[in-house]
C-alpha cells in the first residue's frame, strides 16, 4: 500500500508494526516506540502521535486521537489537520469539522481531493445544498480521474435533480474521456428531456468527439437530441447547429445513417407542412436538403433527391449544382418505392385543413372530386354535347326512367348506382341533402348560380351497376366561356368523354372548338362519340351513310375515338345491349391508379392557384366592403338626420295643431262666461229676497257654467281632438310611406331584408283613449263668484241685508244688483274656470312631445343600430385588410411551400410526359 493510500485510509501506523514482528497489538507496539524515541536526544515523536492518533480514530477515541494529532508539526501536519476534522465529523461536530477543513492548505492534489470530499459530504448532512454544488465541482475539475469522484457527483447532482449540472458533467466527461460510457450517459439525459433548456450548439463538440468513435452512437444521440428540440423555441437554432456540423464532417459513404435519414425526411415534411414562411425557411431548407442528400439511405433515396430538386426549382440558386447534380444521378439510379397516392392524398388533405383555418371555404366540390378519383372500382364518363343534341334522352334511356327533363340542363349531376336513392347538393360551402324526386326537379328548374354546385344522384340503375360506371351528366355546350370552364373542371374527374352528337348536324364546327378545348385541356383523356337521333333519318342506306361519314370524320379528327349510332326510339332491349358492348370496349382499366394520380396531382396543383386567387379575392372583397360600408355609413347617417329633421317638423306641427284647438275653445270660454254670467242679471227683479239674492246667484251662475262647459265645449273640444287624430296620423302614414321607401332603397342595397322603419302607432291609438276618458264628463267645482270679499260685494251684500226687509228699497236694490252684476268683472273667474277645464289635459299636453319620441323610437334605433353594424362591419374589415397586408406571407408562403411538396410529388410519382401532358389545366 503506498502511503498516501495510507494517511487516506489511516493506516500510516502499519509502517511501524512492519518493524516490529513480535505479533503485539498496535497501541502497545506504539508505546513502545514512543518510549524508545523518548530516551533520544532530540526525539521526533510526531510521526508515532500521528499513528497512535489513526489507532485511537480507528477504535472510536475520538478525543484521544485529536489530542495527539494537535500538535503535529511535520510534513504529516495537513493531513493531521484534515484526520482532526474528520474527528470532529464523527463526532457531530460539524461546525468545528467544516472550519478545521477550510484551514488545510496544500499542494498536495490527493489531500485536497479528499478534504473537498469530506466537505462535500459534510455539506450535504448540513443541508447546504448550494455550497455541496460548489465543492463538488471544484472536487470533479481538480481531480477528475479520482476514484469515484465523476460518479459521486452525478448521483448527487441526479438526487437533487441538477439537471444542468448533471449534464454538463456527464458532456464534459465524454469529451475528456472519450469514454462511450458516458456518451451513453448524455443520451440518456437527452432521451429523458432534461437537456431542453441547453442551447444546441453546447452538444457540437462531444458529437464531434462521438462522430470519431462510434458512428452508430454518432447517428443515436443526433436523432435523441433532434426529437427533444421538436416543439421547443431551440428547434431552428438546432436544425442550423446540426446542419453546420454536418456540413463540415466527412460523412462516411459506408454507414449506413437510416435512423438520421429518416428523421431528415420527418423534418423536411414537417418544416414545408404550411406552418412556417419561407423567410424562416429560405436559409436552413437548402444545407438541411444537402446534409440529407449525403445521409440517404436507398429506401429514402428518391424522396431526398426529389425534395432537393422541387426545392431548387422554386427557389433556383438556393441549392449548389452539385447537389442538382448528384440529386438527379440519384433520382435516376434509385427505383421509386413511395406511394405516390397516400403521400398526395396526404399532401391533399394539409392543403384543405390549412384552407379551413384561414377561412377560404370548406371546398366541398373539390373533396368530391378527389373522393371520385380514389374510387378505382368505378370509372367516371363524362356526358358532354351541344344543347337539342338528345344527350338527356340518352341518360333517361340508361337510366330506365325519366329523371331528366326536356328542358336544357343547367346542372351538372351525377349519376351513380347505389343500394337506396340519395340525391345530395354539393357546393364549395356545404353538402344539403334533397329528400326527394321534386326537390331535385325542383332544383334542375334553377338558372341561377347553377354552375356553382353539383348534383350527386344515386340509385339503383342496373345498367351503371354492372358496368361499374357513373355517368356526369353535363349542362349543354352553348353557354358562355364561363360556364364551358365551370364543366371543364369535371375533366379532371372523368375517365372518358362520352360527347353526344346530333345526326341531322354531327361533328359541326362548334363541336369541334369544344372538342379542342377538351383536347387541349386534357390530352390524354378518350373522347368518344355517340350518334343521336337515328331514327330521324328517312332509311336505313341513308343512316348508314351518315355515320359511316360521320365516323369517317371524327377519325380524321381524333384516330382512336369510337362512335356508337344511337336512337331512344330502337328496341330498348337490343339498344342496351349493343350499348353494353360498346362502354366495355372503350372501358380502359390500364394504369388507371398511374392516370388518376396524375388527376389528383393536377387537381392539387389547380386547388393551390385557388386558394391563392381566393385570398387576393378575399382582399378585393375586403377593400371593396370598406368602400360600400362607408357609402352606407354616410347614407344611414343623411337617413338618419333626415329621420330627426321629420319628428322635429311633425312634432313642432302636431303640438301647434292641437294648441290652436285649446286656444280656440280657450277664447270661446272667455267669451262665452262673462256674458252667460252678466246674463244672469235678469234673475234680478224687486221681488227678490236681497238678503239671499246673492247665493242665489252664485249657484245659477254655477250652474249655467257646469251645463254650458258640459254639453257645447266638451262634445266640441271631443270632436276636434278627434279630428286632430285623424290629422295626425295621415301626417304619420304620410312620413311613414316615406320611411318605407328610405327602407326599400337600403333592403335594395344589402340585397336583404335588413331595415324596417316603421312608426309606433299604437301612441295614436293611446290618445284616442285618453281624450276618449278626458272628455267623457266634466264636473266643474264651485266658483264663489259672490262669495268674494271684494270691496263692492261686501257693501251690496250687507245693503241687501239691511235695507231688503224695507219695500221702499227693493227698486234701487234691483237696479244696484243688476247694474253689478252686468257690469262686474269676470275675468278672474273665467281664468279659474279655464284653468280648471283644462286641468286634467295638461299632463297629454306635456307628453305630446315624448310620445313623438315614441313614435318614431323604432326607426330611430333601426338606424341607429345599421350604423353601428356598419362601423363594426368597417372596422373589422379594416383590421383583417392591415393584417393581410401587413403579412402577406401568411398566406402566400404555405401555399408556395404546398406547391414545393407538390412538385417533389410529381417527379416522385409520374412519368415526364404524363406531368407534362396533365398540367395544362
Amino acid at each position: 500500500m503506498t502511503l498516501e493510500n495510507q494517511l487516506i485510509q489511516k493506516m500510516y501506523y502499519e509502517t511501524f508494526m512492519e518493524e516490529s514482528n513480535n505479533g503485539n497489538q498496535p497501541i502497545q507496539v506504539l508505546g513502545e516506540a514512543y518510549m524508545m524515541e523518548q530516551k533520544n536526544e532530540m526525539p521526533e515523536l510526531s510521526y508515532i502521535r500521528f499513528a497512535q492518533g489513526e489507532v485511537y480514530f480507528h477504535n472510536k477515541d475520538y478525543e484521544a486521537a485529536i489530542f495527539k494529532w494537535e500538535n503535529i508539526v511535520n510534513e504529516l501536519e495537513s493531513w493531521a489537520k484534515k484526520n482532526t476534522a474528520d474527528a470532529y465529523y464523527e463526532l457531530g461536530l460539524l461546525s468545528s469539522a467544516e472550519d478545521i477543513y477550510k484551514t488545510i492548505v496544500t499542494d498536495n492534489r490527493i489531500l485536497n481531493t479528499e478534504v473537498a470530499l469530506q466537505l462535500f459530504s459534510l455539506y450535504i448532512e448540513r443541508g447546504k445544498v448550494d455550497s455541496a454544488v460548489t465543492v463538488i465541482k471544484k472536487t470533479v475539475a481538480l481531480n477528475p480521474d479520482y476514484p469515484n469522484v465523476t460518479d459521486l457527483a452525478r448521483a448527487f447532482f441526479e438526487e437533487q435533480q441538477d439537471w444542468k449540472n448533471a449534464v454538463e458533467l456527464v458532456v464534459n466527461e465524454a469529451i475528456r474521456t472519450e469514454s462511450l460510457k458516458w456518451f451513453d450517459s448524455v443520451k440518456a439525459y437527452v432521451d429523458q428531456g432534461v437537456t431542453k433548456p441547453l442551447i444546441p450548439s453546447y452538444f457540437s463538440d462531444a458529437l464531434l468527439v462521438l462522430y470519431g468513435l462510434d458512428k452508430t452512437r454518432f447517428e443515436q444521440l443526433v436523432v435523441s437530441i433532434w426529437n427533444s428540440y421538436k416543439n421547443e423555441t431551440a428547434y431552428f437554432a438546432w436544425l442550423k447547429e446540426i446542419n453546420h456540423l454536418l456540413m463540415n464532417l466527412d460523412l462516411s459513404q459506408d454507414v449506413s445513417w437510416h435512423e438520421l435519414s429518416n428523421t431528415f425526411k420527418e423534418t423536411y415534411l414537417d418544416l414545408i407542412d404550411g406552418k412556417h414562411l419561407i423567410k424562416k425557411l429560405q436559409n436552413l431548407i437548402p444545407n438541411l436538403l444537402s446534409n440529407w442528400l449525403r445521409v440517404t439511405d436507398r429506401i429514402s433515396a428518391v424522396i431526398a433527391s426529389t425534395a432537393v430538386l422541387s426545392w431548387s426549382e422554386l427557389f433556383p440558386s438556393s441549392i449548389s449544382d452539385e447537389m442538382i447534380s448528384e440529386a438527379e444521378t440519384l433520382f435516376r439510379n434509385e427505383s421509386n418505392n413511395a406511394d405516390g397516392l397516400i403521400n398526395s392524398l396526404q399532401l391533399f388533405d394539409s392543403i384543405m385543413q390549412w384552407g379551413e383555418i384561414h377561412e377560404l371555404g370548406a371546398n366541398h366540390r373539390i373533396k368530391w372530386m378527389v373522393d371520385q378519383l380514389t374510387d378505382f372500382e368505378t370509372q367516371n364518363f363524362l356526358i358532354a354535347g351541344l344543347n337539342g343534341s338528345g344527350k338527356s334522352s340518352f341518360v333517361n334511356f340508361v337510366l330506365e326512367d325519366e329523371l331528366l327533363q326536356d328542358a336544357p340542363t343547367t346542372s351538372v349531376v351525377v349519376f351513380k348506382d347505389d343500394e337506396q336513392l340519395a340525391i345530395e347538393e354539393i357546393t364549395d360551402y356545404e353538402i344539403v341533402g334533397l329528400p326527394g324526386l321534386s326537390d331535385f326537379h325542383e332544383r334542375m328548374d334553377r338558372r341561377r348560380n347553377a354552375l356553382e354546385s353539383l348534383i350527386e344522384f344515386r340509385s339503383p340503375i342496373p345498367f351503371l351497376h354492372n358496368q361499374r360506371l357513373a355517368f356526369i351528366d353535363t349542362p349543354g355546350l352553348n353557354g358562355s366561356q364561363y360556364d364551358r370552364q365551370e364543366i371543364y373542371k369535371y375533366l379532371h374527374v372523368a375517365d372518358a368523354v362520352l360527347f353526344v352528337l346530333d345526326t341531322n348536324a354531327p361533328f359541326t364546327d362548334k363541336e369541334r372548338t369544344i372538342l379542342s378545348q377538351m383536347h387541349e385541356l386534357a390530352p390524354e383523356l378518350p373522347i368518344h362519340f355517340l350518334l343521336n337521333k337515328m331514327d330521324t333519318i328517312y332509311n336505313e342506306q341513308e343512316a348508314v351513310r351518315i355515320f359511316d361519314e360521320t365516323k369517317s370524320t371524327i377519325n380524321d379528327y381524333l384516330p382512336s375515338a369510337l362512335v356508337f349510332a344511337f336512337s331512344s326510339q330502337y328496341d330498348q332491349t337490343q339498344q342496351l345491349s349493343d350499348l353494353n358492348g360498346f362502354i366495355h370496349s372503350i372501358k380502359n382499366t390500364r394504369n388507371i391508379e398511374e392516370k388518376r394520380l396524375a388527376k389528383l396531382l393536377s387537381i392539387i396543383r389547380s386547388t393551390i392557384t385557388t386558394l391563392l386567387q381566393k385570398r387576393i379575392n378575399i382582399e378585393n372583397q375586403l377593400v371593396e366592403s370598406v368602400r360600400w360600408n362607408e357609402e352606407m355609413a354616410i347614407k344611414l347617417n343623411g337617413a338618419l338626420n333626415q329621420l330627426q329633421d321629420l319628428e322635429v317638423e311633425k312634432s313642432k306641427e302636431l303640438t301647434k295643431d292641437y294648441r290652436s284647438i285649446k286656444e280656440a275653445i280657450q277664447t270661446d270660454i272667455s267669451e262665452t262666461i262673462p256674458k252667460m254670467l252678466k246674463d244672469c242679471s235678469k234673475l234680478i227683479s224687486e221681488n227678490s229676497n236681497f238678503s239671499k239674492i246673492h247665493i242665489e246667484l252664485n249657484d245659477e251662475m254655477n250652474s249655467r257654467m257646469q251645463d254650458y262647459l258640459e254639453k257645447k265645449v266638451l262634445p266640441n273640444y271631443f270632436r276636434s281632438l278627434q279630428n286632430w287624430i285623424n290629422h295626425s296620423k295621415e301626417q304619420l302614414e304620410q312620413g311613414q310611406m316615406v320611411l318605407d321607401e328610405i327602407g326599400e332603397g337600403f333592403n335594395a342595397l344589402f340585397g336583404e331584408e335588413r331595415i324596417k322603419l316603421n312608426f309606433d302607432f299604437k301612441t295614436i291609438d293611446d290618445w284616442r283613449r285618453d281624450t276618449d276618458r278626458m272628455t267623457c264628463g266634466f264636473q266643474l267645482e264651485e266658483v264663489n263668484i259672490f262669495f268674494r270679499r271684494t270691496p263692492s260685494q261686501l257693501i251690496l251684500k250687507s245693503a241687501g241685508k239691511l235695507f231688503g226687509a224695507l219695500s221702499q228699497n227693493k227698486a234701487m236694490l234691483s237696479n244696484k244688483y243688476k247694474s253689478f252684476v252686468e257690469n262686474e268683472d269676470y275675468s278672474e273667474v273665467t281664468n279659474l274656470v279655464i284653468k280648471r277645464f283644462f286641468q286634467s289635459f295638461e299632463l297629454f299636453e306635456k307628453s305630446l312631445e315624448r310620445d313623438m319620441s315614441w313614435i318614431f323610437r323604432n326607426p330611430m334605433n333601426m338606424l341607429t343600430k345599421s350604423i353601428e353594424d356598419t362601423r363594426l362591419e368597417i372596422q373589422t374589415n379594416e383590421e383583417m385588410l392591415k393584417k393581410m397586408n401587413t403579412n402577406p406571407e401568411m398566406y402566400r408562403d404555405p401555399l408556395t411551400l404546398f406547391e414545393v411538396r407538390l412538385r417533389q410529388l410529381e417527379w416522385m410519382s409520374l412519368p415526364a410526359d404524363v406531368i407534362q401532358a396533365n398540367y395544362k389545366y
